[in-house]
């Protein structure tokens, strides 16, 4: 296997592929090598480009996207694929299952929940690399590696969805960032932004220090800890 993911995204929404192509670019370990807005398309990519992961939305214009995975194994393709789809109905999520979907995304999700995915996709590959067999203990490892832990409950007054909206500016921002300044870049007070900013402070997820800006009240800025 090699060291670089190669991903092919199948979206027929332009501006929805080209945020998960920016989504792919933001992670170590992967790179975007075509993208696809039918499901014959995709058939064509996957046999040109051979991708070692498909990100595949299911309502395509002209197939449904397990339509797409059956005609994959069928002509003896291996290529994992990775649902991400608005389609969340029990029955469907079961037949991707059982297809052998190794990851499953319903639409709307934040860069955070995306990059978990991802990841622990990578980490599941990781898994089988230069090896002929695997003891039980390591198909239960890889096995758990596709199920990310479910995140503590949050302290009250903090919605994930904000959290997850701070985080992400965080993450993007090549310096620190000024509690107005995250005001700013997600919609919200400057009262909450800090509130938000100190909550990852306090999960060790970012720091702050004090930002020189000349006399008077001074001014705290902060940074993803990557």
């Amino acid at each position: 296997m090699t060291d670089v993911i190669r991903v092919l995204i199948v979206e027929d929404e332009p501006l929805t592929a080209e945020a998960h192509a920016a989504y792919v670019s933001r992670l170590d370990g992967f790179t975007v090598v075509g993208s696809a807005g039918t499901g014959r398309a995709m058939l064509a990519a996957v046999a040109s480009e051979q991708p070692d992961l498909v990100l595949l939305d299911f309502d395509l214009p002209d197939a449904h996207g397990l339509q797409l995975v059956r005609a994959l194994r069928a002509a003896g393709s291996a290529v994992d694929v990775i649902a991400v789809t608005a389609a969340h109905d029990a029955r469907g999520v079961k037949n991707a299952l059982a297809l052998g979907i190794v990851q499953y995304l319903v639409k709307p999700f934040s860069f955070r929940t995306f990059a978990e995915r991802l990841q622990t996709y990578r980490a599941f590959r990781r898994g089988f690399e230069d090896r002929r067999s695997l003891t039980q203990a390591d198909i239960d490892q890889s096995l758990g590696t596709l199920r990310p832990s479910i995140p503590s409950e949050l302290e009250k007054g903090i919605a994930r969805e904000t959290l997850d909206s701070v985080q992400d500016v965080l993450q993007r921002a090549s310096g620190g960032l000024s509690a107005t300044e995250v005001a700013e870049a997600t919609g919200t007070s400057r009262v909450t932004a800090r509130r938000y900013l100190e909550h990852c402070v306090t999960a060790g997820q970012a720091d702050k220090e004090v930002r020189r800006s000349g006399p008077g009240r001074p001014e705290y800025e902060y940074r993803w800890l990557r």
